[in-house]
């Protein structure tokens, strides 16, 4: 029996799918703690999640890009006295452009925040995880099935969390632990718009924020392996095994091309929130 109260701790959960999946894990009774860079969106999401009649959020502001973020996190729900009993790993960013265009280090960072700190935040908390019987939502994307021409990097981080959450749910489930990788396909975010995205995405696979939310709350608790919202986007995930690499390297170089910026105008491509 633990002396420490348990939580979900949602990373990246200052805008878009982080905090949607905040307001739904909340609504369905869990207790969370909150964690982001940004303390004013973090304050104002855990201020009308209480307005709504549940347990304020506890309030974790910090850099989730900085390498010491997982122990950071650690000691600061140690000393609040809590635990994670399921961890939802959303926090991450992308930078559209052509990889040798692209700068270096901030390309490495992206895999630092990506694949390391949700490695790190996946395994750090296992048997707190299995003495609750809960588990990890890590957010992937739809991304993460296939190649990625002018988002190299990223797709490559999206593969890495989707392998490695399908892995880990067949390793952890005998102890208890369900383990989901959420794989949304477009979703209009500020994700978009700093990455350097401007067209809409196909109607057919765009979801809301909301919608992503929901479907990967309701796949968590069923204890699927895979959660991806929408037909499209169920079908989108095929096309990997039903076409030839080649084509498919085509079709999403030229899908990318289509939703990108004529050129680098000084937005900041890179969020450092969010899925």
């Amino acid at each position: 029996m633990s002396l420490y109260k348990p939580v979900t701790l949602i990373t990246g959960a200052s805008v878009g799918i982080g905090a949607a999946l905040a307001r739904v894990f909340a609504k369905n009774g869990s207790e969370i703690a909150l964690t982001a860079r940004r303390e004013p969106q973090l304050a104002a999401l855990a201020d009308e999640i209480a307005a709504a009649g549940h347990s304020r959020p506890h309030v974790v502001p910090i850099d989730l890009a900085r390498g010491d973020a997982p122990a950071r996190i650690a000691h600061e729900l140690l000393v609040r006295g809590l635990e994670p009993a399921i961890v939802v790993n959303n926090a991450g960013f992308g930078l559209y452009g052509e990889a040798a265009e692209l700068d270096r280090a901030e390309q490495l960072a992206m895999i630092d925040l990506n694949v390391k700190t949700l490695t790190d935040l996946s395994l750090r908390w296992l048997d707190s995880l299995a003495r609750h019987r809960g588990g990890i939502l890590n957010v992937a994307s739809l991304a993460g099935f296939l190649p990625g021409p002018g988002m190299a990097v990223y797709y490559a981080t999206k593969a890495y969390v989707l392998s490695f959450s399908e892995a880990l749910h067949q390793e952890l489930k005998a102890a208890g632990v369900r383990v989901t990788a959420l794989c949304p396909g477009p979703v209009q975010t500020e994700f978009q718009s700093r990455a350097g995205m401007v067209n809409a995405p196909p109607r057919l696979l765009a979801r809301s924020a909301e919608r992503v939310a929901r479907e990967g709350y309701d796949g968590f608790m069923r204890g699927d392996r895979l959660v991806i919202p929408g037909l499209g986007n169920k079908i989108v995930s095929w096309l990997p095994r039903l076409l030839p690499r080649g084509a498919i390297l085509r079709m999403t170089q030229a899908s990318q091309r289509r939703r990108a910026k004529p050129k680098y105008d000084g937005w900041p491509r890179r969020p450092k929130e969010g899925g």
